[in-house]
Protein backbone atom coordinates (compact mmCIF):
# COMPACT_ATOMS: atom_id res chain seq x y z
CA UNK A 1 0.00 0.00 0.00
CA UNK A 2 1.26 3.39 -0.65
CA UNK A 3 1.91 5.57 2.00
CA UNK A 4 -0.51 8.80 1.57
CA UNK A 5 2.33 10.92 3.13
CA UNK A 6 5.07 10.12 0.73
CA UNK A 7 5.84 12.24 -2.34
CA UNK A 8 7.78 10.60 -5.42
CA UNK A 9 10.14 13.00 -7.28
CA UNK A 10 9.23 13.99 -10.68
CA UNK A 11 11.99 13.79 -13.49
CA UNK A 12 11.61 17.56 -14.02
CA UNK A 13 12.12 18.40 -10.52
CA UNK A 14 16.21 17.28 -11.40
CA UNK A 15 18.71 19.05 -10.90
CA UNK A 16 21.30 18.88 -14.39
CA UNK A 17 24.53 20.17 -12.50
CA UNK A 18 24.62 16.85 -10.96
CA UNK A 19 25.75 13.44 -13.03
CA UNK A 20 26.85 10.08 -12.44
CA UNK A 21 27.74 6.87 -13.47
CA UNK A 22 29.15 4.19 -12.17
CA UNK A 23 30.61 2.40 -14.95
CA UNK A 24 32.42 4.95 -16.65
CA UNK A 25 32.01 4.47 -20.17
CA UNK A 26 28.29 5.15 -19.63
CA UNK A 27 26.42 7.90 -20.70
CA UNK A 28 25.52 10.10 -17.34
CA UNK A 29 21.66 9.29 -16.18
CA UNK A 30 19.33 10.14 -13.22
CA UNK A 31 18.81 8.09 -9.88
CA UNK A 32 14.56 8.66 -9.34
CA UNK A 33 12.18 7.16 -7.08
CA UNK A 34 13.01 8.65 -3.64
CA UNK A 35 10.02 9.97 -1.64
CA UNK A 36 9.92 12.03 1.29
CA UNK A 37 8.13 11.15 4.65
CA UNK A 38 6.30 13.56 6.80
CA UNK A 39 8.31 15.52 9.59
CA UNK A 40 7.12 13.31 12.53
CA UNK A 41 7.88 10.18 10.74
CA UNK A 42 11.85 8.88 12.31
CA UNK A 43 12.55 8.02 8.33
CA UNK A 44 12.90 10.78 6.40
CA UNK A 45 13.73 9.75 2.53
CA UNK A 46 12.76 6.53 1.34
CA UNK A 47 15.02 5.65 -1.68
CA UNK A 48 14.21 2.63 -4.14
CA UNK A 49 17.12 1.60 -6.01
CA UNK A 50 17.05 1.96 -10.00
CA UNK A 51 18.37 -0.86 -12.54
CA UNK A 52 21.23 0.51 -14.38
CA UNK A 53 22.94 -1.50 -17.12
CA UNK A 54 26.81 -1.52 -16.77
CA UNK A 55 27.88 -3.56 -19.55
CA UNK A 56 28.36 -7.24 -18.26
CA UNK A 57 25.79 -7.02 -15.56
CA UNK A 58 22.92 -4.99 -13.65
CA UNK A 59 23.68 -2.49 -10.48
CA UNK A 60 21.02 -1.08 -8.22
CA UNK A 61 21.65 2.53 -7.71
CA UNK A 62 20.10 4.95 -4.10
CA UNK A 63 23.15 7.17 -4.23
CA UNK A 64 22.68 10.15 -5.35
CA UNK A 65 19.10 10.89 -5.62
CA UNK A 66 17.54 14.45 -6.20
CA UNK A 67 16.28 14.59 -2.66
CA UNK A 68 19.30 12.85 -0.88
CA UNK A 69 22.52 13.35 -2.61
CA UNK A 70 24.44 11.68 -0.03
CA UNK A 71 24.18 10.34 3.69
CA UNK A 72 27.10 11.46 5.97
CA UNK A 73 30.15 11.32 3.53
CA UNK A 74 28.46 8.75 1.19
CA UNK A 75 27.79 10.02 -2.46
CA UNK A 76 27.20 7.25 -4.42
CA UNK A 77 26.09 3.98 -3.54
CA UNK A 78 25.77 0.82 -5.92
CA UNK A 79 24.75 -2.46 -5.28
CA UNK A 80 26.45 -5.13 -7.93
CA UNK A 81 24.69 -8.49 -8.11
CA UNK A 82 24.22 -10.98 -7.42
CA UNK A 83 25.25 -12.33 -10.84
CA UNK A 84 26.46 -15.27 -12.46
CA UNK A 85 28.55 -14.53 -15.40
CA UNK A 86 29.01 -16.97 -18.32
CA UNK A 87 32.51 -18.78 -18.86
CA UNK A 88 34.77 -16.41 -20.42
CA UNK A 89 33.30 -13.26 -19.52
CA UNK A 90 34.32 -11.37 -16.60
CA UNK A 91 34.05 -7.62 -14.79
CA UNK A 92 36.12 -5.28 -16.87
CA UNK A 93 36.04 -1.65 -15.58
CA UNK A 94 38.91 -0.49 -17.96
CA UNK A 95 41.07 2.46 -16.46
CA UNK A 96 38.92 5.74 -15.09
CA UNK A 97 39.91 8.28 -12.87
CA UNK A 98 38.86 10.01 -9.84
CA UNK A 99 39.14 12.82 -7.80
CA UNK A 100 38.90 14.61 -4.29
CA UNK A 101 36.82 10.93 -2.74
CA UNK A 102 37.26 7.70 -1.78
CA UNK A 103 36.23 4.69 -3.11
CA UNK A 104 35.24 1.39 -1.01
CA UNK A 105 34.29 -1.81 -2.60
CA UNK A 106 32.93 -4.26 -0.61
CA UNK A 107 32.26 -7.73 -1.44
CA UNK A 108 29.74 -10.54 -0.55
CA UNK A 109 30.43 -12.98 -3.12
CA UNK A 110 33.52 -13.35 -5.90
CA UNK A 111 36.61 -11.74 -5.81
CA UNK A 112 37.94 -8.83 -7.88
CA UNK A 113 41.43 -7.40 -9.09
CA UNK A 114 42.64 -3.88 -8.16
CA UNK A 115 45.18 -1.98 -10.46
CA UNK A 116 46.18 1.88 -9.72
CA UNK A 117 48.12 4.72 -11.07
CA UNK A 118 50.17 4.22 -7.52
CA UNK A 119 51.39 0.65 -8.39
CA UNK A 120 48.79 -0.79 -6.44
CA UNK A 121 48.03 -4.42 -7.30
CA UNK A 122 45.31 -6.17 -4.87
CA UNK A 123 42.40 -8.86 -5.06
CA UNK A 124 39.90 -8.36 -2.74
CA UNK A 125 37.53 -11.49 -1.88
CA UNK A 126 34.32 -11.32 0.81
CA UNK A 127 34.86 -9.63 3.92
CA UNK A 128 37.89 -7.40 2.49
CA UNK A 129 38.34 -3.74 2.19
CA UNK A 130 39.31 -2.22 -0.90
CA UNK A 131 39.99 1.78 0.00
CA UNK A 132 41.01 4.32 -2.45
CA UNK A 133 41.52 7.63 -1.71
CA UNK A 134 41.82 9.70 -5.05
CA UNK A 135 42.50 12.97 -3.88
CA UNK A 136 44.35 15.26 -6.12
CA UNK A 137 43.67 12.13 -8.55
CA UNK A 138 44.26 8.72 -9.66
CA UNK A 139 43.60 6.04 -11.74
CA UNK A 140 42.47 2.56 -11.40
CA UNK A 141 41.01 -0.27 -12.87
CA UNK A 142 38.48 -3.44 -11.80
CA UNK A 143 38.40 -6.52 -13.26
CA UNK A 144 37.89 -10.35 -13.12
CA UNK A 145 40.86 -12.34 -12.35
CA UNK A 146 41.58 -15.26 -15.18
CA UNK A 147 40.52 -18.08 -12.90
CA UNK A 148 37.03 -16.49 -11.87
CA UNK A 149 37.02 -15.72 -15.71
CA UNK A 150 37.47 -19.05 -17.10
CA UNK A 151 35.02 -20.98 -15.21
CA UNK A 152 32.35 -18.03 -14.82
CA UNK A 153 32.66 -15.25 -12.49
CA UNK A 154 30.31 -14.66 -9.78
CA UNK A 155 30.07 -11.22 -8.35
CA UNK A 156 28.15 -9.33 -5.76
CA UNK A 157 28.97 -6.72 -3.55
CA UNK A 158 28.77 -2.57 -2.62
CA UNK A 159 30.56 -0.39 -4.65
CA UNK A 160 30.29 3.09 -3.26
CA UNK A 161 32.02 6.96 -2.72
CA UNK A 162 32.71 8.90 0.21
CA UNK A 163 33.54 12.63 -0.50
CA UNK A 164 36.60 13.91 1.29
CA UNK A 165 36.34 17.24 3.52
CA UNK A 166 37.14 20.14 1.97
CA UNK A 167 40.85 20.47 3.78
CA UNK A 168 41.58 17.38 1.98
CA UNK A 169 40.03 17.10 -1.22
CA UNK A 170 43.59 17.73 -2.80
CA UNK A 171 45.65 15.25 -0.68
CA UNK A 172 48.06 12.25 -1.70
CA UNK A 173 45.83 9.65 -3.35
CA UNK A 174 47.00 6.52 -1.51
CA UNK A 175 45.54 2.86 -1.47
CA UNK A 176 44.82 0.77 1.55
CA UNK A 177 43.81 -2.92 1.92
CA UNK A 178 42.14 -4.76 4.87
CA UNK A 179 41.82 -8.24 5.22
CA UNK A 180 38.65 -9.54 6.13
CA UNK A 181 40.47 -11.05 9.55
CA UNK A 182 41.70 -7.69 10.53
CA UNK A 183 37.77 -6.07 10.74
CA UNK A 184 36.29 -5.52 14.04
CA UNK A 185 33.03 -7.85 14.29
CA UNK A 186 30.27 -6.98 16.91
CA UNK A 187 28.34 -10.03 17.77
CA UNK A 188 24.34 -9.13 19.52
CA UNK A 189 21.66 -11.10 19.86
CA UNK A 190 20.45 -12.50 16.23
CA UNK A 191 22.93 -9.97 14.53
CA UNK A 192 26.57 -9.63 13.45
CA UNK A 193 27.97 -6.55 12.47
CA UNK A 194 30.92 -6.10 10.74
CA UNK A 195 32.61 -2.48 10.90
CA UNK A 196 33.81 -1.50 7.95
CA UNK A 197 34.95 1.96 8.19
CA UNK A 198 34.67 4.51 10.87
CA UNK A 199 32.92 3.30 14.49
CA UNK A 200 29.83 1.59 15.55
CA UNK A 201 28.64 -0.49 18.37
CA UNK A 202 32.00 0.58 20.29
CA UNK A 203 33.72 -0.43 17.32
CA UNK A 204 36.45 1.26 15.68
CA UNK A 205 37.51 0.30 11.65
CA UNK A 206 41.24 -0.06 10.92
CA UNK A 207 40.00 2.10 7.63
CA UNK A 208 41.45 5.42 7.62
CA UNK A 209 38.97 7.84 6.95
CA UNK A 210 38.43 11.42 6.77
CA UNK A 211 35.84 12.42 8.84
CA UNK A 212 33.56 10.23 11.47
CA UNK A 213 32.04 7.57 9.24
CA UNK A 214 29.67 4.89 9.96
CA UNK A 215 29.41 2.27 7.54
CA UNK A 216 28.73 -1.43 9.17
CA UNK A 217 27.86 -4.93 6.88
CA UNK A 218 24.88 -6.53 9.55
CA UNK A 219 23.44 -9.92 9.04
CA UNK A 220 19.73 -10.69 10.96
CA UNK A 221 17.92 -13.43 11.38
CA UNK A 222 14.62 -14.28 11.39
CA UNK A 223 12.83 -11.84 14.15
CA UNK A 224 16.10 -10.46 15.49
CA UNK A 225 15.11 -6.69 16.51
CA UNK A 226 18.28 -4.47 15.83
CA UNK A 227 18.76 -1.14 17.76
CA UNK A 228 20.39 1.49 15.70
CA UNK A 229 21.83 4.79 17.87
CA UNK A 230 21.90 8.17 17.20
CA UNK A 231 26.10 8.00 17.63
CA UNK A 232 26.60 9.53 13.94
CA UNK A 233 24.51 12.78 12.62
CA UNK A 234 22.98 11.22 9.75
CA UNK A 235 22.18 7.38 9.25
CA UNK A 236 20.58 5.22 6.88
CA UNK A 237 20.13 1.36 6.27
CA UNK A 238 20.57 -0.47 2.79
CA UNK A 239 18.46 -3.70 2.41
CA UNK A 240 20.62 -6.04 0.84
CA UNK A 241 18.73 -8.82 1.08
CA UNK A 242 15.35 -10.09 3.13
CA UNK A 243 13.36 -7.56 4.65
CA UNK A 244 13.08 -5.40 7.30
CA UNK A 245 10.45 -3.58 9.07
CA UNK A 246 10.51 -0.37 10.59
CA UNK A 247 8.29 2.44 12.59
CA UNK A 248 5.54 0.02 11.50
CA UNK A 249 6.62 0.17 7.84
CA UNK A 250 7.80 -3.01 6.19
CA UNK A 251 10.80 -2.52 3.49
CA UNK A 252 12.07 -5.34 0.84
CA UNK A 253 15.64 -5.54 -0.84
CA UNK A 254 17.03 -2.76 -3.00
CA UNK A 255 15.45 0.22 -0.89
CA UNK A 256 17.68 2.73 1.42
CA UNK A 257 15.74 3.91 4.27
CA UNK A 258 16.92 7.42 6.13
CA UNK A 259 16.33 8.30 9.29
CA UNK A 260 16.22 11.39 11.10
CA UNK A 261 17.90 12.18 14.64
CA UNK A 262 17.02 9.59 17.66
CA UNK A 263 17.11 5.84 18.16
CA UNK A 264 15.90 3.37 16.07
CA UNK A 265 14.36 0.10 16.14
CA UNK A 266 14.76 -2.32 12.41
CA UNK A 267 13.09 -5.99 13.23
CA UNK A 268 13.90 -8.26 10.63
CA UNK A 269 10.94 -9.98 8.74
CA UNK A 270 12.96 -13.10 7.39
CA UNK A 271 16.74 -13.56 7.72
CA UNK A 272 18.17 -10.67 6.24
CA UNK A 273 21.48 -8.67 4.87
CA UNK A 274 21.65 -4.79 5.33
CA UNK A 275 24.34 -2.48 5.37
CA UNK A 276 23.89 0.52 7.32
CA UNK A 277 26.07 3.93 6.09
CA UNK A 278 26.35 7.56 7.49
CA UNK A 279 28.59 9.58 9.58
CA UNK A 280 29.08 13.56 10.10
CA UNK A 281 27.37 15.83 7.60
CA UNK A 282 29.91 16.70 5.02
CA UNK A 283 31.28 20.28 5.00
CA UNK A 284 29.75 21.97 2.05
CA UNK A 285 27.98 21.60 -1.11
CA UNK A 286 29.40 18.62 -3.86
CA UNK A 287 29.30 18.59 -7.24
CA UNK A 288 29.38 15.25 -9.16
CA UNK A 289 30.24 14.94 -12.73
CA UNK A 290 31.35 11.18 -14.14
CA UNK A 291 33.74 9.93 -12.15
CA UNK A 292 34.82 13.45 -10.58
CA UNK A 293 33.64 14.83 -6.62
CA UNK A 294 34.58 18.12 -6.24
CA UNK A 295 33.53 21.00 -4.35
CA UNK A 296 34.59 23.14 -7.40
CA UNK A 297 32.84 22.81 -10.76
CA UNK A 298 36.29 24.44 -12.13
CA UNK A 299 38.18 21.61 -10.59
CA UNK A 300 36.24 19.46 -12.33
CA UNK A 301 36.35 21.27 -15.41
CA UNK A 302 39.93 20.90 -15.09
CA UNK A 303 40.23 17.13 -14.62
CA UNK A 304 38.24 16.65 -17.58
CA UNK A 305 40.31 18.71 -19.35
CA UNK A 306 43.18 16.78 -17.93
CA UNK A 307 41.69 13.08 -19.06
CA UNK A 308 40.79 13.87 -21.76
CA UNK A 309 44.61 15.01 -22.39
CA UNK A 310 45.91 11.92 -20.89
CA UNK A 311 47.53 14.08 -17.82
CA UNK A 312 46.72 11.79 -15.40
CA UNK A 313 49.12 8.92 -14.66
CA UNK A 314 48.84 5.25 -16.23
CA UNK A 315 48.07 1.89 -13.99
CA UNK A 316 50.62 -0.02 -14.14
CA UNK A 317 49.87 -3.59 -15.54
CA UNK A 318 46.45 -2.37 -17.45
CA UNK A 319 47.82 0.68 -19.59
CA UNK A 320 46.45 -0.68 -22.80
CA UNK A 321 43.22 0.78 -22.83
CA UNK A 322 41.10 3.43 -20.85
CA UNK A 323 37.44 4.75 -20.59
CA UNK A 324 37.29 8.13 -22.99
CA UNK A 325 35.62 10.96 -21.17
CA UNK A 326 31.52 10.73 -21.94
Amino acid sequence: MTDPKQRTIDEAQIDETLAESFHASDPPSWTLGASVKAETDPIEHVIHARERDVGTFTVRRTLPTTVRRLVGPFVFFDHMGPVALAPGVGMDVRPHPHIGLATVTYLFEGEIVHRDSLGSHQTIRPGDINWMVAGRGVVHSERSADEPRARGARIHGIQSWVALPLDQEETEPRFEHHDASTIPRVTRDGSICDVIAGTAFGARSPVSVHSPTLYVHARLDRGARFHLDDEHEQRAVYVVEGSVACAGQSFEAGTMIVFRSGDVLIDARDASRVMIVGGAKLDGERHILWNFVSSSLERIDRAKDDWRNERFPKVPGDDSERIPLP
